[in-house]
C-alpha cells in the first residue's frame, strides 16, 4: 500500500494564449518539409548542408552533450535498483611468537587461516515516490538534450544557407559593379573623344574619371566579403578554408520556395526549442516531487549471505554458512531546513523553467509573425526595385544614346549613370533580403526535424 503512495507537485497555471491564426499569414497548410532546402533549388547548398549535418562541430558537441545526459539518467535511476555486491577474501594470520600468557616466548597460538565468500545486497524501498520522481528528473533532462541537439541542427543550417546567400549576393554585386566599371570606361572614353574634339572640358572628363575610380575602389571589399563568407562556410562544415571550393552562381538563378505558417497550436510540437524548455519543466516538476518525497521515512532492506571457514575445503559445507537480514528506517527529524531549503530550491526552479516555456512559446509566435511581415514586405520590395532598375537602365542606355548623338549634357548623363549603379546594387540587397526571410520563416517554423510523437507535449500540455 505504501509503495503506491505518490505526492505529485502543485505546478503553477501554464496560462498560455495560443492565438487561432497568424495575423500575417494563413494557417491552411502543414509544417515545412524534413528537407525544406531543397525548395531553393541549388544542388550546392544541399550538398553544403548535408556536410555540415555530419561534420559541424557544434552538432558534435550537442551529440556528446545527449551521451552524458543518457549516462546521468542512468545514474539517478539506479537508485529504483536494488545494489548486490560480492565479496571474497583469503586471510592467514600468523602472530608474534615472541609473545604469549605472562609475556613468555615461544607459546604463541599456530598459524590460522580464514576464507570467506558473502554476497551483500540492499534495496530502499521507494514508498513515496523519490527515486522514480529523481528518474523521471533525469530522463527528461536527457529528452530536453536531444531537442536541444535540434535547435544547433536547425541554427547550423541556417547559417549555413546564410552564408551561401551572402556568397550569391557578393557574386551578384561583383558583376553589377564589374559592369558598372566597364559602362563608366566607355562613357570615359566617349568624353575623352569630345574633350579631343573641343566639344567637352577637362572637367568633364576628371568627373567620370573619379566616377571609374570610385567604382573601381568599391570592388575590394565586396571580394573581401565573399572570401570571408567562403571562410565562413567552411567552419560551419567542419573544414579548413583552404579546402572548400565554393563555385556559387546567382540569386537569381535560384527558387524561393513558399512557406505557409500552418497553425498557430503547431509551434508547440514543431519547435525543438519550444520541446526543450517543455522538457525541463517537466524535469524541474518531478523534481519537486522528489524533494518532497524527501520529507517521509525511507525504509532500507540489507543482506548478507555467504560462507565463512578456517578451512578451504569444509568453505562451502552447510555448516560454514552464515547470514544477516535487517531492516532500517530513517525518519528525518531535523537537520537545520535542509529539506525545506531543497523543497524551495526545487519550485524556484520549477517556477523559472515555467516562465522560460511560456516565453518561448510566446517567442516562437512572435517570430512566425515577424518573419511572415519579413517574408510579404520583402517581396514587394524586390518587385518595386525591378521596376526602377527597368526604368534606371531605359534611362541610361537612352542617356548614353544621345551623348554620342551629342544632344546631351554630362550632368544628365552622370546622375542616370549613378542611379542605375545604386538601383541594381540596391536590388542585389533586396533579393538577398527576401532569401534571407524566408530563411528565417523556416527556422521559426522549427523546419527540417521530425518531432517525436503527434500531441501538443505530452508531459506540460495534460
Amino acid at each position: 500500500m505504501l509503495s503506491g503512495c505518490n505526492f505529485s507537485s502543485e505546478r503553477p497555471d501554464l496560462a498560455l494564449d495560443v492565438p487561432p491564426a497568424y495575423g500575417a499569414g494563413h494557417g491552411d497548410s502543414a509544417p515545412p518539409a524534413l528537407d525544406w532546402w531543397r525548395g531553393f533549388r541549388s544542388p550546392e547548398l544541399t550538398k553544403l548542408i548535408e556536410e555540415a549535418q555530419t561534420r559541424n562541430l557544434d552538432i558534435a558537441v550537442s551529440i556528446a552533450l545527449i551521451i552524458q545526459a543518457d549516462a546521468q539518467s542512468k545514474v539517478t535511476s539506479s537508485a529504483l535498483m536494488p545494489t548486490a555486491t560480492f565479496n571474497g577474501s583469503a586471510t592467514r594470520t600468523r602472530p608474534s611468537q615472541t609473545t604469549g600468557p605472562g609475556g613468555s616466548g615461544g607459546n604463541g597460538p599456530a598459524e590460522s587461516d580464514l576464507f570467506s565468500t558473502v554476497l551483500n545486497a540492499s534495496y530502499e524501498i521507494d514508498s513515496w515516490g523519490k527515486n522514480r520522481s529523481a528518474s523521471r528528473a533525469g530522463q527528461e533532462t536527457a529528452v530536453a538534450s536531444r531537442f536541444n541537439k535540434e535547435v544547433v541542427v536547425l541554427s547550423t543550417i541556417a547559417s549555413v544557407a546564410t552564408a551561401y546567400f551572402e556568397v550569391l549576393a557578393s557574386q551578384d554585386q561583383l558583376r553589377v559593379l564589374r559592369r558598372n566599371l566597364e559602362a563608366s570606361d566607355r562613357i570615359l572614353t566617349l568624353i575623352k573623344q569630345r574633350s579631343a574634339a573641343g566639344t567637352a572640358s577637362a572637367l568633364d572628363v576628371a568627373q567620370q574619371e573619379s566616377l571609374v575610380l570610385q567604382v573601381r575602389a568599391s570592388i575590394p571589399p565586396v571580394d573581401q566579403t565573399l572570401r570571408q563568407n567562403i571562410a565562413t562556410l567552411a567552419l560551419l562544415i567542419g573544414r579548413p578554408p583552404s579546402e572548400v571550393l565554393v563555385k556559387g552562381g546567382s540569386l537569381d538563378r535560384l527558387a524561393i520556395p513558399r512557406v505557409t505558417p500552418g497553425m498557430p497550436s503547431e509551434i508547440l510540437r514543431q519547435r525543438p526549442d519550444v520541446r526543450a524548455a517543455e522538457a525541463n519543466l517537466a524535469s524541474t516538476d518531478a523534481n519537486v516531487e522528489a524533494a518532497k518525497a524527501a520529507f517521509f521515512p525511507s525504509i532500507t532492506l540489507t543482506g548478507d549471505g555467504g560462507y565463512s571457514s578456517s578451512v578451504l575445503k569444509l568453505l562451502f559445507t552447510p555448516q560454514s554458512a552464515l547470514y544477516q537480514v535487517a531492516a532500517n528506517l530513517t525518519q528525518p527529524v531535523f537537520d537545520g531546513f535542509h529539506l525545506e531549503g531543497q523543497l524551495e530550491l526545487a519550485k524556484g526552479q520549477q517556477l523559472a523553467n515555467l516562465e522560460t516555456y511560456r516565453k518561448s512559446v510566446l517567442s516562437a509566435f512572435t517570430d512566425v509573425e515577424k518573419a511572415l511581415i519579413a517574408v510579404a514586405d520583402s517581396t514587394e520590395t524586390e518587385r518595386l526595385q525591378r521596376q526602377v532598375v527597368t526604368s534606371s537602365r531605359t534611362a541610361f542606355q537612352l542617356s548614353e544614346a544621345r551623348l554620342r548623338e551629342g544632344t546631351i549634357d554630362l550632368v544628365t548623363l552622370l546622375q542616370t549613370q549613378q542611379t542605375l549603379f545604386t538601383a541594381e546594387n540596391t536590388l542585389v540587397l533586396d533579393r538577398l533580403a527576401r532569401f534571407q526571410a524566408t530563411l528565417t520563416l523556416f527556422q521559426a517554423l522549427g523546419g527540417g526535424w521530425q518531432p517525436p510523437g503527434t500531441g501538443l507535449g505530452p508531459n506540460v500540455m495534460q
